[in-house]
């Protein structure tokens, strides 16, 4: 089984950094996309930053040199470092695992990021 357990949200003022973190407590895949999403009240669910196996990074233009995507492979953990957050990112967050081996998609729960004075 795969499990993504995420953490690190919260309210944070504008300005503001987070670090969100996903670990995936099941199932380990050596060919796979993990990452982020978000979607905001009455907007669609979008790509915020993806990391694959072979270390290829894509980020979504709104937060382009603002969130840094990281992994720990020892702790088959992803990071999502948010600096310089802005009201318009407030959204859920859902940590995202492809895996190869089975072609398989998995979603954490969510968890809520409020950008807010």
């Amino acid at each position: 089984q795969v499990q993504l357990v995420e953490s690190g949200g919260g309210l944070v003022q504008p300005g503001g950094s987070l670090r969100l973190s996903c670990a995936n407590s099941g199932m380990i895949f050596s060919i796979y996309v993990m990452g982020w999403y978000r979607q905001a009240p009455g907007k669609e669910r979008e790509l915020v930053a993806t990391i694959t196996s072979d270390g290829s990074i894509n980020y979504a233009d709104s937060v382009k040199g603002r969130f840094t995507i990281s992994r720990d492979n020892a702790k088959n953990t992803v990071y999502l470092q948010m600096n310089g957050l802005k009201p318009d990112d407030t959204a859920v967050y859902y940590c995202y695992l492809y895996g190869e081996m089975y072609r398989s998609h998995y979603w954490g729960q969510g968890t809520q990021v409020t950008v807010s004075s």
